[in-house]
């Protein structure tokens, strides 16, 4: 007897090939049988009549390596279709690492990720310091498969304590970090991951940043001998130095036999051209015999911040990071000190900010009802200030509480995107789920998929879009058994209203460790998911089922 028959479906089944109207049987947590017609009893049946039946989105691309350990969904991934994740990217995880080196790492998480502090401190006991320990952690509760990197920053730390930001590692130094990068390949990790571009809470390059060329490629001899993954992100505001990073990962890939990966690679109206030229080369390199996957997320990003909080906008001008650590009676302090504030202005540009900060609209529902839906240009024209200057009083006068967004901060232009994210060799990613919780809305990635590139556009079709984020990142990743409806394949399955798939409205929610706000977009479509056999989420909400586990590798 069948544990589940989902019946009159659409199956997709992520091959890529036609989709038919047909049946999916699920027992054991496992694919028992696909095709038109499942006879045989079931303890439970799901009629899918008009609904596409799919296996469950794999999302390459988060960091919520801190939120499994009290949140084994890693909400909202399943509410849109997502089973699978892959945390730990951008040199960041939450292992190996030492007591004395948490702080550290927590002020990396909050500058990179934006990540709250009371998510490190408040939300569940550290009770680990190598890999196995952490795994052992995550496995508690999980109601989502995960299969997590191990990050380049923590691994020298790890290994070189505070030199770790310091300088480069002596040959010894580097066997120690071979030998536990090897200790968690080992234990589970699904690869490593670095970044060239990232700064500490302090301004400062995290450390994977001042790695050599020959610690790279002996971590990559590591990932040689287990076949897994090396994750990178890139220079990617310049796109010859990000060419030259793809050269680099060819060589690696070519010569210790590894897949490679990159993100993010973001097309706008400035740079139009960019964006070809990477994934030309991304494409001259597979021709070679490289792997070497660009990730491009599906979606515009909007980021929304106020001076109340650290945000990524001001990632790119170190005063106002600075200025935007410090405890909030202080930052207001800072604010209006003469010297701090020059300093700021001069960081923001001779132009005042207008090209950094012109076009932020002060948020409908977050910004006082004069100000909402203005640009901040607009606001300091009719204050004659420059726009750093009108930021910063306007937030003063109103206790720092006035949120602006930043729209469309990558992929400005949608009609290009599609036929982008169509090609071969472009890997669907980048989403960054579970982090920058308090100034985007990181989900809603997969709905846009379907509603823009498939329904309104029709640059992808309904199959090619569901193998992008299924059968191709399976691929991709090594991730064993998953990614298809293929009978002895694991029971995650996604069932949708291929007409109604979306995203919805973004909005705020407060539901993080201390009473922390995020923002989330609202499932649209979804009707079911399925993770490992086990109904995990409806529209009526999250089940009960903990049937997530650590994903196995091919």
């Amino acid at each position: 007897m069948f544990d589940l028959v989902i019946r009159n479906a659409r199956v997709v089944d992520g091959t890529g090939a036609p989709g038919f109207i047909g049946e999916v049987a699920v027992k054991d947590g496992r694919i028992a049988a696909v095709g038109p017609r499942v006879d045989g009893p079931a303890r439970a049946e799901l009629d899918a009549r008009g609904k596409v039946a799919a296996p469950g989105f794999i999302d390459p691309h988060t960091h919520f390596d801190v939120q499994l350990l009290w949140d084994g969904a890693a909400r909202p991934c399943l509410e849109h279709g997502v089973t699978s994740i892959i945390p730990g990217n951008c040199s960041l995880s939450m292992a190996p690492l030492r007591a004395g080196d948490r702080k550290a790492v927590i002020g990396m998480f909050q500058q990179i990720e934006e990540l709250p502090p009371e998510a490190f401190t408040i939300a569940f006991d550290w009770t680990w310091e190598d890999w196995e320990g952490y795994r052992r952690a995550l496995e508690k509760g999980l109601a989502i498969n995960v299969a997590p990197l191990v990050g380049h920053s923590v691994i020298r730390l790890w290994v070189m304590g505070p030199d770790a930001n310091q300088r480069a590692a002596r040959p010894d130094e580097i066997a120690a970090m071979q030998g536990v990068l090897r200790q968690c390949l080992a234990a589970g990790a699904i690869g490593l991951s670095t970044s060239f571009v990232d700064v500490d809470e302090t301004a400062r390059p995290v450390p994977s940043r001042f790695a050599q060329f020959a610690e790279l490629d002996g971590l990559c001899a590591v990932l040689g001998e287990f076949g897994r993954m090396l994750q990178i992100v890139p220079e990617f505001y310049d796109a010859d130095i990000t060419i030259a990073r793809i050269d680099q990962l060819a060589e690696l890939s070519l010569k210790h036999g590894i897949p490679t990966t990159f993100s993010p690679v973001f097309d706008n109206r400035q740079t139009p051209q960019s964006v070809d030229r990477i994934l030309d080369r991304a494409e001259e390199q597979f021709a070679r015999g490289a792997r070497v996957w660009p990730q491009m997320q599906t979606r515009p990003i909007d980021i929304s911040f106020s001076l109340l909080r650290p945000s990524l906008f001001f990632a790119r001008l170190p005063s106002w990071v600075r200025v935007l650590r410090l405890p909030v009676e202080e930052r207001i302090a800072a604010l209006k000190d003469p010297e701090t504030r020059a300093r700021l202005l001069r960081d923001a540009g001779e132009d005042g900010g207008e090209r950094i900060m012109g076009r932020l609209v002060a948020r409908a529902g977050e910004a006082p009802t004069d100000l909402a839906g203005k640009t901040l240009k607009e606001i300091a024209d009719a204050r004659g200030q420059g726009c750093a200057l009108a930021l910063i009083e306007v937030s003063l006068e109103h206790g720092l509480d006035v949120a602006f967004l930043a729209a469309n901060g990558g992929h400005d232009n949608s009609d290009r995107i599609g036929p982008l994210l169509a090609r071969q060799h472009v890997h669907v990613g980048a989403g960054d789920g579970g982090a920058h919780l308090a100034s985007f809305a990181t989900y809603g990635d997969t709905g846009y998929l379907f509603s823009e590139f498939v329904r309104r556009t029709g640059a992808l079709s309904l199959e090619q879009a569901v193998a992008k984020i299924t059968g191709e990142t399976a691929d991709i990743w090594g991730l064993k058994d998953r990614g298809r409806l293929v009978p002895g394949q694991a029971a995650d399955i996604v069932v949708f209203d291929p007409d109604r798939i979306g995203r919805g409205e973004e909005r705020p929610v407060f539901d993080m460790p201390g009473e922390g706000m995020r923002y989330t977009r609202d499932s649209v479509g979804v009707e079911a998911v399925l993770v490992n056999g086990e109904l995990a989420w409806t529209p009526a909400g999250y089940t009960a089922a903990k049937a997530g586990r650590i994903c196995e590798r091919v």
